[in-house]
């Protein structure tokens, strides 16, 4: 099966296409990449982990968060929602699911299906 880590932080409405690719699939895990936040304000009646991190700290420093939190649990075929959060978020999640030997695919949403982008 596939895991799915998303970036859930900041943008108008990109909490819903989050939501929508969390509904999309069967996930084995979905990650959630959030500042604290995004941690107390978000709901969601599939099961999903947050990983906190500081959207303020450096690409460097938000890599190393998500590698220690995430390590020896993703599986080989690992997608990847980008619809929320900043740049910076963006390449730590994608260098950290490398690092950590995840193949990833990003994926998105369209008429309420998920795409591959």
């Amino acid at each position: 099966m596939t895991d799915l880590i998303a970036c859930l932080s900041t943008g108008k409405g990109t909490w819903i296409e989050v939501s929508k690719i969390m509904k999309a699939a069967e996930w084995t895990n979905i990650y959630l990449i959030a500042p604290k936040f995004s941690m107390e304000n978000f709901k969601h009646d599939k099961k999903f982990e947050f990983v906190e991190i500081n959207p303020d700290g450096e690409i460097e420093d938000i890599k190393k968060i998500i590698v220690e939190k995430l390590k020896n649990r993703l599986d080989i075929d690992t997608a990847i929602s980008l619809a929320s959060g900043s740049g910076k978020e963006h390449m730590a999640v994608i260098s950290a699911a490398l690092i950590l030997g995840a193949g990833i695919r990003l994926v998105s949403i369209r008429n309420n299906n998920m795409i591959e982008a």
